[in-house]
C-alpha cells in the first residue's frame, strides 16, 4: 500500500509489484473478467503500447475458453495518432483491432474510437466528446505511463484541457516505438481528456518497461501539475498502480 497523499481528502494510491509483465497481464485480465461476471456489462477504456499487451493476450486466451463472458464488454480507445490510415501498422486503430477487437470478436456497436485518418481532427474530438457524454463514465480505465508523464496523448503543458483534444506531440512521444521507421512521423494526436479519465469508476495504471523511472519518481511526489499529466491521478479515489520490469 502506497502511503503517499496529496492534500487532506485523497485516499492512497494502491500499488503492487509483479515479477513480469506476463504476471501483471494475468492479474489485470482476471480483474476485468471478475468485473464482467459481477456487472454483466463493462465499459472499458483501453490504451495501446507495450504495457497493456500481456493484458490483452490474457483476455484473448480467456475468450477462447469462455466467449460468453465477453458479451457485455464495451471498449473505448484512449487515443490515436492523427493522419494515419486505419489499417496502417503504426495506428492505434490497427493495434486495437489486432489485439482486442478481432480476438474478442467485439462488434462495431460495442466499440468507440477516434478515426485516425479524419480530415477534421477537431471535429472528430467534438464527436467523441458528445458520444462519451451520452454513454456515461467508464467502469474501468487502463492507462500506461508515458516517459514524460503523459496520459494518453495529453502532453506536459502549462495548462490542461479537460476535454477530448487534438494534442501536439512532444519529442519524447514522437520517439515512441509504435512510430519507429515512420518518416515523417505524426505531429499531432487525438486523445480523451482528463475529464473522461478522472470520471472513471476505477483506474489501473501500468508501469513497465525501460525509461519510466523518472516519471514514476515524479508521480510518487504526489504533486499535481499539468507539467506531469499522470499526477492528476492523485485526484481520483480509486487508482491501482501496477509495476513490472
Amino acid at each position: 500500500m502506497c502511503a503517499l497523499y496529496w492534500g487532506k481528502c485523497l485516499g492512497p494510491m494502491r500499488s503492487r509489484t509483479f515479477g513480469s509483465s506476463l504476471e501483471m497481464g494475468e492479474y489485470v485480465a482476471t480483474t476485468i473478467l471478475g468485473a464482467l461476471t459481477g456487472k454483466g456489462r463493462l465499459r472499458l477504456c483501453v490504451p495501446t503500447g507495450n504495457s497493456p499487451l500481456e493484458v490483452y493476450r490474457a483476455l484473448a486466451r480467456a475468450y477462447d475458453t469462455m466467449p460468453e463472458r465477453f458479451l457485455g464488454l464495451n471498449l473505448v480507445k484512449l487515443d490515436e495518432w492523427a493522419g494515419l490510415p486505419k489499417d496502417h501498422p503504426a495506428s492505434c486503430e490497427h493495434y486495437i483491432r489486432q489485439e482486442l477487437l478481432d480476438p474478442l470478436e467485439i462488434p462495431a456497436d460495442r466499440y468507440l474510437g477516434f478515426d485516425p485518418n479524419t480530415p477534421d481532427p477537431q471535429g472528430e474530438c467534438a464527436r467523441m466528446e458528445s458520444l462519451l457524454r451520452e454513454d456515461g463514465p467508464f467502469d474501468l480505465c487502463i492507462l500506461g505511463l508515458g516517459i514524460n508523464g503523459h496520459v494518453g496523448l495529453i502532453e506536459p503543458s502549462d495548462f490542461l484541457d479537460p476535454f477530448c483534444q487534438v494534442s501536439e506531440l512532444s519529442k519524447e512521444t514522437r520517439a515512441h516505438k509504435m512510430l519507429q521507421g515512420l518518416d515523417p512521423k505524426p505531429r499531432f494526436g487525438m486523445t480523451l481528456g482528463m475529464r473522461q479519465v478522472l470520471a472513471s469508476k476505477k483506474i489501473i495504471l501500468l508501469v513497465s518497461g525501460k525509461g519510466k523511472e523518472t516519471a514514476y519518481q515524479e508521480l510518487l511526489k504526489a504533486r499535481v501539475s499539468p507539467r506531469l499529466p499522470i499526477s492528476f491521478l492523485w485526484l481520483h479515489p480509486k487508482v491501482e498502480c501496477l509495476l513490472s520490469p
